[in-house]
């Protein structure tokens, strides 16, 4: 009797199809894809990253990388004060477009980029400096920036008025749904979205 093929197994026939787009220009440096668990991949940066690391970070989403916005990375990418300090910029491609702008919560379908910046050390003496880097990188850069942010990139110290603005015009009807099955704000571990006042 033949076992069931789970959707990973069905997606490793079809891997080299699915990156002849990205080894077509020219075999990559680096290459890491491999079937793996999702806890193996929830570990990979372990090692790099050991718990009791210092973090900060702050994010923004944008539909472009304007020239004003690579000036912004030349400075202050020549100017990370620690080692494991970082930019990253992840493309939002794919099916993320493929939904419509009001069929669900995430509110930047037309978004192409997700930026993080994320100021990371060892040492506790260091948490102020990795903090300002941050804050001040976020700050030059935001104005290029489509307004708001994945919402796991909010800081908890940064305000209520971001968590809006990375729900847009959703926001209203995720504080009523909120209100409906959460009156009392049990999940606010988070950046959250609180229950209207009833």
């Amino acid at each position: 009797m033949a076992s069931a093929r789970c959707p990973g197994d069905l997606a490793a026939d079809r891997l080299e199809q699915v990156l002849a787009v990205v080894n077509e220009p020219a075999p990559p440096a680096f290459h890491f894809t491999t079937p793996m668990p999702y806890p193996g991949l929830q570990a990979m940066f372990d090692t790099l990253i050991p718990k009791g690391v210092q973090w900060y970070w702050r994010g923004d989403f944008f539909d472009t990388v304007s020239d004003g916005a690579i000036d912004v990375h030349h400075r202050f990418g020549g100017n990370i004060p620690t080692d494991l300090s970082t930019m990253h910029l992840y493309p939002v491609d794919g099916a993320a477009h493929r939904v419509g702008a009001e069929d669900t919560a995430w509110a930047y379908r037309d978004a192409v980029w997700s930026g993080v910046i994320g100021g990371i050390d060892p040492d506790p003496a260091n948490a102020e400096l990795i903090r300002q880097l941050c804050v001040d990188y976020w700050t030059a850069l935001h104005p290029h920036s489509m307004g708001g942010s994945y919402v796991n990139f909010i800081g908890a110290q940064e305000s209520a008025e971001r968590v809006r603005a990375t729900y847009r015009g959703h926001y209203d009807w995720l504080a009523s749904v909120k209100s409906a099955y959460d009156p009392d704000n049990l999940f606010h571990a988070n950046q959250n979205i609180p229950p209207v006042p009833g």
